[in-house]
């Protein structure tokens, strides 16, 4: 298992190697970058600005020039917020990790649970009111159920707060910051578990359903197993791991489709510098980004192959 997992661990490394030379080349190549497209810029400005970055250097010296700053934690210089790319993703970048790492719990625990109890009793009213559920939260625009909520609880019943992390001018700390930000976090979370949930309970009910009809599954009833112990201990087991194949996916997931809800809600999250870093042609801050979803997805990969061994002592990590 040891061998195992520092085998995959070490095959992450050329990975990224190697996905970070076709971005920086995508991005090379790409037409336009924040400097031709200041028009408040001279051109003798913009010259100066191409030599002082080696904007005019050879691709390929661009890209050792970059990778050797990279080791020593330097991803560039944002033009358009004038400060380094690692300062400025390090000040927004966690308020999205939090709103992401709190869905993927809620979104996980709530499709299991219904997903299993659906599939248990299918074609009961509860598996029918799942179903409408699922299709509900694939067709909704996230924009639509976003702005409904805070008329409703906004607006009408002045419950939760519509926008920001923190209250306006507030200056709590400890526990009473950390509430703050909780009951800031109430809506974004809940739009985007919802959003996410549908797909998953999805993956779920059908991985159970096809479990349940298995000779194992009747053989461990014939035994005279609890109901609860064949489901729990012997079918989800089984049927957790096509889900586990989501998980690669479902953390840069949450983070690209959380650029919507974070202009929603006004949350200071990733999602702002971003737009705004494509639309001012900000390529360092848009490049680091693009790595980060890129080192996520790897990452949940890495985590999903370890989980295969967790839920099915049948696959032999060799």
């Amino acid at each position: 298992m040891r061998k195992y997992v520092l085998r995959r661990f070490l095959q992450m490394i050329p990975m990224l190697l190697a996905i970070s030379i076709i971005i920086f080349y995508l991005f090379a190549l790409m037409p336009g970058d924040y400097i031709s497209s200041n028009r408040k810029l001279t051109p003798q400005r913009a010259q100066e600005l191409r030599n002082l970055y080696g904007l005019n250097k050879p691709i390929i010296i661009r890209y050792f020039i970059w990778l050797k700053n990279v080791f020593h934690g330097n991803f560039g210089f944002s033009l358009k917020y004038l400060q380094s790319v690692t300062s400025l993703i390090n000040q927004y970048i966690w308020n999205s990790f939090i709103i992401a790492i709190v869905t993927l719990f809620f979104t996980w625990t709530i499709a299991l649970v219904i997903g299993i109890f659906s599939a248990t009793k299918q074609y009961s009213f509860f598996d029918k009111i799942v179903t409408f559920g699922v299709f509900a939260s694939l067709s909704i625009p996230s924009f639509f159920i976003g702005l409904l909520l805070i008329k409703i609880f906004g607006v009408d019943l002045r419950i939760l707060p519509i926008g920001g992390m923190i209250d306006t001018g507030s200056n709590a700390t400890g526990l009473a910051y950390v509430l703050e930000v909780v009951r800031h976090m109430i809506l974004p979370v809940f739009i985007l578990t919802f959003l996410s949930v549908g797909s998953l309970t999805r993956y779920f009910r059908t991985g159970m359903l096809d479990v349940l009809k298995m000779d194992f599954v009747r053989t461990a009833r014939a035994k005279g197993l609890k109901e609860r112990t064949v489901i729990f201990k012997h079918a989800l087991r089984n049927a957790i791991i096509p889900a586990i194949t989501l998980l690669a996916f479902e953390l840069p997931g949450l983070f690209s489709g959380a650029i919507i809800t974070e202009q929603i809600f006004n949350w200071p999250g990733i999602g702002r510098i971003q737009l705004e870093a494509l639309n001012f042609r900000d390529y360092p801050v848009l490049m680091t980004l693009t790595m980060l979803l890129s080192f996520l997805t790897i990452l949940g990969n890495f985590i999903a192959d370890i989980l295969y061994a967790v839920a099915d002592p049948r696959i032999r990590l060799r």
